[in-house]
């Protein structure tokens, strides 16, 4: 898939983290959304408008999606699949949780927080458990690694 090509579908995302609560948990949490219109588990993620630059539409997706506000990190794998026949394009990045509070919608309907291990077996989508991998390779600042 070229990246002139116009047909391909471009949306962006992070993999949203937060460090673990509690002095027994060290490392880090990951926020999951689940979309009902799917029933499935992911990253928060989305379609950019157009124009947009991929980074600000991935962090305007996080905070409407989860309702936190987030710092952005490493730029992780983008992700190419089909979605209704069409060729789509996602670019992640880490993202650490900074404020904020999830309000459910419609698009989104529930978040989960939990331990990478957790968060790889909660995922839907085979593709979306490398960028936990991914994630876990750049090291988050102020976390330990986690299995």
């Amino acid at each position: 898939m070229s990246p002139a090509d116009d047909t391909t579908v471009r949306a962006a995302g992070c993999v949203l983290w937060r460090p673990a609560p509690g002095p027994h948990s060290p490392g880090l949490e990951l926020c999951l959304v689940h979309r009902p219109k799917y029933d499935d588990w992911s990253h928060p993620k989305g379609k950019l408008k157009p124009g947009e630059d991929p980074l600000a539409g991935a962090l305007r997706e996080v905070a409407e999606e989860t309702g936190y506000a987030a710092a952005p990190g490493a730029e992780l794998p983008t992700v190419h699949y089909l979605a209704d026949g069409r060729p789509k394009e996602v670019r992640y990045w880490t993202a650490a949780a900074t404020t904020g509070a999830f309000t459910p919608s419609d698009e989104v309907d529930r978040i989960l927080w939990l331990e990478p291990a957790a968060a790889r077996a909660r995922l839907t989508q085979p593709r979306d458990r490398a960028l936990v991998d991914a994630l876990l390779a750049t090291r988050p600042l102020g976390t330990t690694p986690c299995p």
